[in-house]
């Protein structure tokens, strides 16, 4: 039997689904790549505007309907509320999450003057650049990593900010002049990760996409992070940050144990940033995203989003 993994047309997109390809491949599964356009991809109106699901919903329409076997998102792009009809058979492991900078003359983000112009069309992003206080202008950019990196080559802008999985993936990860400390610009929640889906039902699918593709300690973390999202009811239009790290301790009597790292971030309509961290078990992993997001409503959180935000997915 020959899989037919979907994917959306971008070149990231392929290229991301190709990797989980050639993994399958490797394992002895023949696999054909199918392309699906989406509603985000044929339109160029900014994110925040277009809704939840713009990047996905075709092909999951598609894997319900059986015109696929699997279908493979940017897993940042997911709705929160999960698709009875599909199940989340696998996380592989995920690539750097971090933001990376493209500037001209190669300059790192503290060697940009004054007024630069940084092109993002992230409300994250934004709110955290503006949230340094270093003057810079940022202004709202949409299109693939061609066009975006394309503004900066001409001179339109000064920079841009965009995803170092994306840059890494394509194989061009030199275009990046800086990969940003997460202490100065927190990604969005599951940035860098990937969400392998199939139909609910295909229980023999589900157990081979997970004996080759899952990752343990990706899906925890990535489960931490949107489960702070998924409490904050935080929509594509929110200016939220989420990234946790798996590492190991030390009990008590000396054995070792995995635990999820959680930090948070939330802008507000102030230009403040809200800011918050939890360690726990990596086994209460969504406990401690939802916990980590009720000490962020408590610190005004919920007055800092913006009043349209319903549940969704923040770049």
């Amino acid at each position: 039997m020959t899989l037919r993994i979907g994917t959306r047309p971008s070149a990231l997109a392929t290229a991301q689904t190709g990797l989980v390809a050639e993994r399958l491949e490797a394992a002895g599964h023949a696999c054909e790549l199918v392309q699906i356009s989406t509603s985000g991809d044929r339109s160029s109106a900014p994110v925040a505007e277009l809704g939840v699901g713009v990047f996905v919903s075709a092909l999951r329409e598609a894997l319900a309907r059986g015109e696929i076997d699997v279908a493979v998102h940017s897993y940042k792009d997911l709705p929160t509320a999960p698709d009875p009809r599909l199940h989340l058979a696998a996380v592989p492991q995920r690539e750097d999450p971090r933001d990376a900078l493209v500037a001209r003359d190669g300059m790192v983000l503290g060697e940009l003057p004054s007024g630069a112009r940084i092109g993002t069309g992230s409300p994250r992003r934004k709110a955290q650049l503006e949230a340094l206080g270093l003057g810079f202008e940022v202004l709202p950019i949409r299109g693939n990593v061609d066009t975006r990196i394309g503004k900066v080559r001409s001179g339109e802008l000064d920079a841009v900010v965009v995803a170092a999985a994306g840059l890494i993936r394509l194989g061009r990860r030199d275009d990046a002049t800086e990969l940003l400390d997460p202490l100065q610009m927190l990604p969005a929640p599951a940035q860098g990760a990937l969400a392998v889906e199939c139909r609910v039902d295909d229980l023999e699918l589900a157990r081979s996409l997970a004996a080759v593709l899952d990752d343990t300690a990706t899906r925890a973390a990535v489960v931490a992070e949107r489960a702070v999202l998924s409490t904050l009811e935080a929509g594509c239009s929110a200016p939220i940050g989420a990234l946790a790290d798996v590492v190991s301790d030390l009990d008590d009597d000396g054995h070792v144990i995995d635990q999820v790292s959680l930090r948070a971030v939330v802008g507000t309509t102030d230009g403040a940033l809200l800011r918050a961290s939890v360690t726990g078990d990596m086994d209460d992993a969504e406990k401690l995203g939802a916990a980590l997001a009720a000490e962020l409503l408590d610190m005004g959180g919920l007055a800092a989003l913006p009043r349209n935000a319903g549940s969704g997915v923040p770049r």
